[in-house]
């Protein structure tokens, strides 16, 4: 994720984004962790296609899941979903956003989350080249309840508002 991260230590990561958590979670602001089940280590930007995590479970449970364990630990509203796919845990090649191995298995029920799941959004062409972001959405809610996220294309054709 380059810059978009606190670090490229999963310790790190979970030290700092714990504090992020309990920190907007205290000032009353809902705290959402991103992107489930990891998306550090993709060579492929999700906006523009399907990334693929080719890792096996060892190498989850030592980088991409320590973080999201903390923050579920430390109580986080919200977990995001990433728009990659995990060939070891879901063979089918599904996004994990879309993907009940991952969320209902994973998430759910090994690491025991039980609050709000969002995707991310559905118009980015991992999901939108595959499903389009309506069919997208309908598939993103078979593995869990989630809120479903999409940007709106039409922005264009709103008005332009003036710069204050």
């Amino acid at each position: 994720m380059n810059v978009r991260s606190y670090s490229d230590s999963a310790s790190v990561v979970a030290r700092l984004g714990t504090a992020a958590v309990r920190g907007y979670q205290a000032s009353g602001i809902a705290a959402t962790v991103k992107h489930f089940p990891g998306h550090g280590d993709t060579d492929i930007d999700s906006h523009h296609s399907l990334p693929t995590l080719p890792h096996g479970r060892e190498r989850l449970e030592a980088i991409e899941l320590p973080p999201f364990r903390a923050a579920i630990a430390a109580g986080t509203d919200a977990i995001m979903t990433a728009h990659v796919s995990l060939p070891k845990l879901d063979p089918s090649g599904l996004p994990s956003t879309l993907s009940a191995p991952v969320l209902t298995g994973l998430l759910r029920e090994e690491l025991g989350y039980d609050g709000v799941v969002v995707t991310d959004c559905l118009e980015m062409d991992a999901i939108n080249k595959l499903f389009g972001p309506g069919q997208g959405a309908v598939m993103a809610l078979k593995p869990v309840p989630t809120w479903c996220w999409s940007a709106i294309r039409t922005r264009s054709k709103l008005p332009h508002w003036k710069r204050w």
